[in-house]
């Protein structure tokens, strides 16, 4: 059976299997009640993340890649368990975090690395925390009606993307293709208006198996001479969990709030409080999130330096984006934690406005007038003009940084008169 005989058959499972978990959840009253730290409105049946994963295994069975796959199978049916119980029981956080590294440690045992560097204990732990931190932020994605499922549709469309075409990854490639069907099936009712939610063992088994086959696509076959093939790619297929995750976790700290509590000041959130519609703030989101895993495919597959290139430009825009969203007031209540020192250290850094202002006028600077280069010499011409591209670059940054000083200064002083 072809890749999109497996996303389809998958698609069909899920899609029956829905209704039944959601009229067990009913029936069992395992509901999602509205809370002040949550952002339905209305009780919502859980269990969804029990069709994903159940059609996920059953076809995982069917297609005869149980041995081959045996690792990312188990750590996804423990870390699923762990999720019912949390959705059934209302686990602590840090219970959850513990089981979330004991099952690093499972992956790191069986030899599965991110090999980042040439030292192994250090792709140990930097493995360890790839596998955790997007456990984690799945989880924490999961947070308004349709964005987790979509957006490790997305994402796991970019890792589908990737890995096909090598015969080396061929069961693992069918096994993608059955997570994003069985993912899809049940955004059919995850959408706005979600009639059921996936909850903790939906989000907490994509967000594993998602950063655990990021571990395959970068596997021994693969080319590990570029960085960007190995850190930059994998980061940027997955960047929106990470960077919705990377948003509360520093807004948490800046504002003296427990960085576990939940709450509504996901970027998600933020959207909205801007005064996007929910199925319009998902949209943006999945939109990134398919920019994001675009240029993750695309930086494999050019040149180094345009590589960077794209790759800065791209960050750049989301860390504005962010710095955007970080001021969208969110929190109605003030805080009742007294800052800590790492707290005390980042509200003095945000303060650094102009700081951050020259930095990111020195990036595009340098940004724009190497397009500019680069897009009249092309090819073997470039051999021979780079040479005076690198001279005339500390000329151009001088007098560029310095006319944007002074229409930053300008603009404040007009401001001041007004």
């Amino acid at each position: 059976m072809t890749l999109v005989g497996w996303y389809v058959l998958a698609v069909a499972v899920a899609a029956a299997l829905v209704p039944v978990c959601r009229a067990f959840a009913i029936r069992k009253n395992f509901i999602a009640s509205p809370r002040h730290d949550r952002w339905n409105n209305r009780p919502t049946a859980l269990f969804g993340g029990v069709a994903i994963v159940v059609t996920v295994l059953a076809l995982a069975i069917v297609a005869g890649d149980v041995a081959r796959l045996a690792l990312p199978l188990l750590g996804g049916t423990l870390i699923f368990i762990v999720g019912v119980v949390d959705d059934v029981l209302s686990l602590k956080p840090t219970t959850k975090l513990i089981a979330q590294v004991a099952l690093a440690a499972m992956f790191v045992f069986f030899g599965e690395r991110l090999n980042w560097t040439n030292i192994p204990a250090v792709d140990m732990l930097f493995t360890m925390v790839w596998l955790v931190g997007l456990t984690n932020a799945f989880n924490l994605l999961d947070n308004m009606d349709g964005l987790c499922a979509g957006t490790a549709i997305i994402a796991g469309a970019a890792l589908l993307v990737g890995l096909a075409g090598r015969p080396d990854v061929i069961p693992e490639t069918r096994y993608v293709a059955i997570v994003l069907g069985a993912t899809s099936g049940f955004l059919i009712y995850n959408a706005h208006p979600a009639s059921i939610f996936m909850g903790d063992a939906g989000s907490l088994f994509l967000g594993l198996t998602l950063a655990a086959l990021t571990l395959t696509a970068g596997g021994p076959s693969h080319d590990r001479s570029r960085i960007l093939s190995i850190v930059v790619a994998p980061v940027l297929v997955l960047l929106i969990p990470v960077f919705d995750t990377t948003l509360v976790t520093l807004s948490r700290l800046v504002s003296g709030r427990p960085v576990l509590r939940g709450g509504r000041d996901h970027s998600s959130h933020r959207l909205v409080a801007i005064g996007l519609s929910e199925r319009r703030a998902v949209a943006v989101l999945w939109v990134l999130a398919a920019t994001a895993g675009a240029i993750g495919y695309v930086v494999r597959r050019i040149s180094d330096v345009d590589a960077w290139l794209l790759s800065a430009l791209f960050v750049i825009a989301m860390v504005v984006f962010a710095a955007y969203l970080a001021q969208v007031h969110v929190y109605e209540e003030p805080s009742h934690v007294p800052p800590r020192g790492v707290t005390i250290i980042l509200v003095e850094l945000m303060y650094k406005r102009r700081l951050a202002e020259v930095l990111l006028d020195f990036s595009l600077v340098v940004i724009a007038y190497y397009s500019a280069w680069r897009l009249r010499f092309e090819g073997p011409e470039w051999n021979t003009y780079s040479g005076r591209f690198l001279q005339s670059l500390p000329i151009a940054l001088a007098i560029q940084i310095s006319r944007c000083s002074c229409v930053a200064r300008t603009a404040a002083r007009g401001a001041t008169l007004d």
